[in-house]
This record gives structure tokens, sequence and C-alpha cells, in this order.
């Protein structure tokens, strides 16, 4: 996928296939458009060296996109349906995309074309955004690409997961710390994330006796920060919203917490403004971690995840405040045979991340070179975040997430052959994972939720019109 160097050269290649006027674009020929155009559009939007060349591939993307059929969108109504019992039997899976993200991203929409699936999720924390050097604007352009190539029509969600308050920077300076998260998700919503996980369970307090107390800076600063999105959301959007009451991987969540959290957070919001919209869903620990416990061998130790829990907080979630549900983080590693439960028990959503970037990694055509230099890069360069005792298994299994931005360009430079294998791998994992959570043939009831509001589509760059 050679990217464009020069405006003169991305004008030339759209002759005959877009048509670009002040007001936005008309696509003239939808095949070859998709055929010979997005590859190398996509490769500009996150390669061109040249700014103004990067930001018009991303552009003409995001413009034809609407015209193709493409349409991001907010899962918020569906959720809302689901929370009235007039939608169900399904757990929407939400995936972690942090590299190779353009061969993973297709596979995905190709899983989900074969099994009429609509209920689907492409998301990234705000943690994946700093170490895989995915901008929002750029990872809403390799998605929105994806779709676009393989044909794709409908609704898209992609997600900004895990926009999460770091808990030192915030006790040092709050105003600082949240005033980050406002700008992200300023930024976000500006590249068409219509979904939006505000995570501000690190600043759960436990030391405070009761449970308001405890949840206070946790749904104060959610409550806030939902504010702001309403305040940016797109006219005729709504846009998803996730709140969060334990932290991933610390102690287990309890349904007077979660009463805790979204009473306060109510009554927070309404000060913010009369009849603002809340949260869909909220996001839960019961028992797993981010990417699961490595073992000294590099292989994932089991995880006792408590299914009872999380169908408590679910149902409380549903009965009592009419969300979506409780969302599972943290579950890609758990056993296959886990996750037909997961819609037996009305979890709404489900995050899967690592077990994806397992399999790309330990593919056997994941060029060993290529490995043997990434691992390389982590021992040298990351090697501070070891800790004693571990294994250098271990400490590369835990580490290596994060030489998917470092290693960005090599990595989409892989042989084609090479990617093709590993995204035959990831489309025969999603379709048995997707199969298993039930969002087969959804795609009639996201239809009938989700409404396509056409996209804002930014004013022209100037080097596009000759």
């Amino acid at each position: 996928m050679a990217a464009f160097a020069t405006l003169a050269d991305l004008r030339a290649a759209l002759r005959g296939i877009v048509t670009v006027a002040a007001d936005g674009c008309t696509v003239t020929d939808a095949r070859r458009f998709r055929q010979e155009l997005t590859d190398r559009l996509t490769a500009t939007g996150v390669f061109a060296e040249d700014a103004a060349v990067r930001d018009a591939a991303r552009w003409v993307l995001r413009a034809a996109a609407g015209k193709l059929g493409v349409v991001t969108s907010s899962i918020h109504p569906l959720y809302m349906a689901i929370g009235r019992g007039q939608a169900g039997g399904f757990t929407v899976p939400a995936v972690n995309v942090r590299g190779l993200s353009y061969d993973t991203a297709r596979a995905m929409f190709r899983t989900c074309q074969q099994l009429e699936a609509g209920a689907f999720i492409f998301e990234i924390a705000r943690s994946e955004i700093g170490y895989t050097h995915q901008r929002p604007a750029e990872y809403a352009t390799v998605i929105t690409a994806a779709a676009i190539r393989e044909g794709w029509q409908g609704p898209v969600f992609i997600q900004g997961d895990h926009f999460q308050a770091n808990a030192k920077k915030y006790a040092a300076d709050p105003a600082v710390e949240t005033q980050a998260l406002r700008d992200l998700i300023a930024e976000a919503i500006a590249a068409d994330f219509r979904n939006i996980d505000i995570d501000t369970s690190t600043l759960v307090d436990l030391s405070h006796e009761t449970l308001d107390e405890q949840q206070r800076a946790n749904y104060e600063r959610g409550a806030e920060l939902t504010a702001l999105i309403r305040q940016l959301e797109p006219k005729g959007v709504t846009v998803s919203v996730g709140g969060e009451i334990g932290e991933v991987g610390k102690q287990n969540s309890t349904v007077p917490e979660l009463r805790a959290y979204l009473d306060g957070y109510h009554r927070t919001l309404a000060r913010h403004g009369e009849g603002l919209v809340g949260v869909s869903k909220v996001s839960v620990q019961t028992g797993t971690s981010h990417g699961g416990v490595p073992l000294p061998d590099g292989s994932v130790g089991s995880v006792k995840l408590d299914f009872d829990a999380l169908a408590a907080l679910s149902a409380c979630a549903q009965a009592e405040y009419g969300l979506g549900g409780a969302v599972q983080h943290g579950a890609s590693t758990l056993p296959e045979a886990c996750f037909d439960r997961f819609p037996a028990i009305k979890t709404v959503e489900i995050h899967l991340a690592t077990g994806f970037q397992n399999l790309a990694f330990d593919h056997e055509a994941f060029p060993a070179g290529l490995k043997a230099e990434i691992y390389a890069y982590l021992r040298e360069n990351l090697g501070n975040e070891g800790t004693a005792g571990e294994t250098d298994e271990q400490f590369v299994y835990k580490t290596r997430k994060k030489s998917w931005g470092p290693f960005k360009r090599q990595l989409w430079g892989m042989a084609d052959d090479r990617r093709a294998a590993i995204g035959a791998a990831l489309q025969a994992k999603f379709t048995q994972l997707f199969t298993l959570l039930g969002v087969a043939n959804t795609r009639g009831v996201v239809a009938d939720h989700v409404p396509l509001v056409p996209p804002v589509v930014p004013a022209t760059p100037a080097g596009l019109l000759e």
C-alpha cells in the first residue's frame, strides 16, 4: 500500500472516481473507489510525511464514507432499547484494535457480513492511543476505510474505551488531569467517535465509610464529562456514554456500589443541565484483568470470573435504571466455553483485546526476524517495566503491546501473503467468538433502533480544489 506523496498525485488518482467540490464530494465510481483508491488513501492517511497530503486523504475517506453507506453511529438507542426489554439476547463485542489495524478491521467487517451481525464495536483506550501511535482521527480513518474496502453498509460504531483519569496525576492537580480528559473527548468527537466510555473509577476512594463517599469523585467527574459530551455531540446524535465503578484488576464490584454510583451520577448530572441524557451502560469488575495473568512460561493463567455478580449487576442496571446493562472488560483471554454465558446473563457488552494481539504475534506468518527485533527493542527500552522474579517470557508478554506504535510501519509493510494469513486467522476467531456472543443476525435489530444520521464533513481541504 504505497502512500500518495503529493497533493497533485492524490488529485490525479481521484479523477474519474471522485469529484471534489467546495461543499463535499461525489463518488462517481464506487467499485473503483473501493478497489483502486481505498488502500492507498488509507496508507496516506496513516503514513504520509506531508501533513497536508495526510489530512486530504483522511478527508476524502471521511467525505466518501457516507456516500458509500458507511455511517459512524452511536449505539446508545440500541442499548436503551435493551434496557426497555425491546431488544436483547446478545452481548456486543467491543474490540480494541491495537495494531495491523486496517487488516484487523477488514477481517472484522468480513466476519460481520457473513454472520449478518450489526452489533459490534471498534474501540481504542486512552492508553492505547499513546502506545499504538493512533490518534482518534487516524483510528477513525482506518476503521472507516476498512468498512469501505469490504463493502460494508450501515452503522459503524467507533468507541473511546477507558478515557481514564490517572489517579496520581489527578491527586497532584485535579484540574489539569480533568482538562486532559476534556481535550481527549473533544478530539474524539471531532474525529467521529460516537461512543465514549468515561473511566473515572480510578478515583474511587475506599478509605471512606460510605459507598456514596467512596464513589463521589467517580460520579462527579463522570457527570461533568457527560455534560461536556452533550455539548459537543453532533445534532441528531446522542453519543453513547459508559460509566465505570470498578477498576479492572481490582476488587469485584457489588450491586450497592452500582446504586451508589448511578444515584450520585444522576443527581450530579441534573445540576449540569435539565434533561441531560446519562450513561447507557456501566463497566464493572468481576474477576478479570487486562491482558490476563501471564505465567512463567508466557502462557495465560485461568481466571475465576464471578458470573453471578455480573448477572446481578446487569439486572440492576436494566431493571432499576433502564440501562443496557453491565459491561465486562478484560475478557479476550477467557476460555471460549465462557462466551455463550454472557448473553445468557444479559451482559450488554464485552471488551476484547489481548487475545487477538496474541493471535497475531504468535501466528506462524508473523516474520520471525521482525518478532526478534521487536522483543530486543522491548528488553532494551522497557526493561524498567519488569518486576522482580518474573521470567523473560512474562516480561515480553506484558510489554509487547507497546511495540505496535514504534513498529507500525514495519508491521503494515509485512508481505501481503503474511498479512492475509493473519487476517484470515483473525476472521476465524472473530467468527467463533461473535457466534457465541449471539450477535449473528443482529443487523435487523440494529437497523430498527439506530438511525443513520448523515455525518458532518469538515470543509474541503484547499489542496484538493484545483
